[in-house]
C-alpha cells in the first residue's frame, strides 16, 4: 500500500487531534509525582479528553483495554497501566492516540519521576535529541532511511541501544498506515517522502547498548532483556513543501 497524501484541510484536522493531544502531555507532566499511579495517569487522560470531545484510539485496539500505554522503567513500550505508585527516580512513557472526529495523532513522551539521575537524564536527553534529529529529515525528497539514520547517528554516538523492531509509521484515518518509518537506516534508502505525508518518528532507546527486548505473554508489554532503562519520545509530522510540521507540540 502507498502512503496516503492528505490536504491542507485534512492536516488542520490532524492538527486538531494533536493540539488535544500535547495540552493532554502538559496536564500530564503537572501530575506526576513520586505516589501517583500510571492507572490514576489513565483516568485522567479518558478524562480529559472527553472534556474535549476526543476519545483514546487504543482503547479497543486489537483488544488494548486502557486509554495510554504506560511503560515504566525497563518497559519500553505497550506498558499496562496498574495501580503501583511511582516512586522518585523512576522513568514513565505515557504514550497516547487522540481520536478527533475520526483524524488521528499519535505522541509518547518520557517523563522523570522527581530527578531522573545523572544515568537516567542522559537517556531522556539523548532520546529528545534523536528524535529532533530525525524530524529535521522528514523533508519532501528525503526518503525514510534518512529519518533511521539521523537517529541512529545520534543514539549510536552516544553509546546508548535502539530497539530496532518498534518503528513509527503512517497515520491520519487508522493508527498505524504506510509507511514504516524505522529509527535505523541508510541514507537515500526506504520510501520517499512526499508533500501531504503524515508520519510519525518514534524513537525507543535504551540505557544497554544492544537496545534488545522481549514480549511479555500478554503480547504487548516489552521489557529490555537486559533490564535497563528505556525511553520514548514520540511526535507526528506532516511533510508540507516547506518542510516537517509538528502536528503534536
Amino acid at each position: 500500500m502507498r502512503a496516503s497524501l492528505r490536504t491542507k484541510e485534512e492536516i488542520k484536522r490532524i492538527r486538531e487531534a494533536g493540539r488535544i493531544l500535547a495540552a493532554c502531555h502538559r496536564e500530564i507532566r503537572k501530575l506526576l509525582a513520586p505516589g501517583i499511579s500510571t492507572l490514576e495517569i489513565d483516568a485522567f487522560v479518558e478524562s480529559y479528553l472527553k472534556k474535549h470531545k476526543a476519545t483514546p484510539e487504543q482503547k479497543g485496539y486489537r483488544g488494548f483495554p486502557y486509554a495510554t500505554c504506560a511503560s515504566v522503567n525497563d518497559v519500553v513500550c505497550h506498558g499496562f497501566p496498574d495501580s503501583r505508585q511511582l516512586q522518585a527516580g523512576d522513568l514513565v512513557t505515557i504514550d497516547i492516540v487522540v481520536n478527533k472526529d475520526g483524524w488521528l495523532a499519535d505522541s509518547g513522551w518520557s517523563y522523570a519521576v522527581g530527578s531522573a539521575g545523572p544515568a537516567g537524564q542522559y537517556l531522556l536527553d539523548k532520546t529528545h535529541e534523536a528524535l529532533y534529529a530525525g524530524i529535521n529529515k522528514a523533508a519532501a525528497g528525503m526518503r525514510t532511511g534518512d529519518i533511521g539514520h539521523a537517529v541512529q547517528t545520534v543514539v549510536e554516538h552516544a553509546g546508548l541501544g535502539i530497539v530496532a523492531p518498534l518503528v513509527g509509521h503512517g497515520i491520519g484515518r487508522k493508527l498505524h498506515e504506510p509507511p514504516d518509518v524505522p529509527s535505523i537506516g541508510s541514507p537515500r534508502t526506504g520510501t520517499l517522502l512526499r508533500p501531504g505525508m503524515v508520519i510519525t518518528i518514534e524513537p525507543v532507546v535504551t540505557l544497554g547498548e544492544t537496545g534488545a527486548v522481549f514480549w511479555e505473554e500478554d503480547g504487548w508489554t516489552v521489557r529490555t532483556a537486559d533490564g535497563s532503562l528505556g525511553a520514548q519520545f514520540e511526535h507526528t509530522v506532516a511533510i508540507l513543501e516547506d518542510g516537517p510540521q509538528i502536528l503534536t507540540d
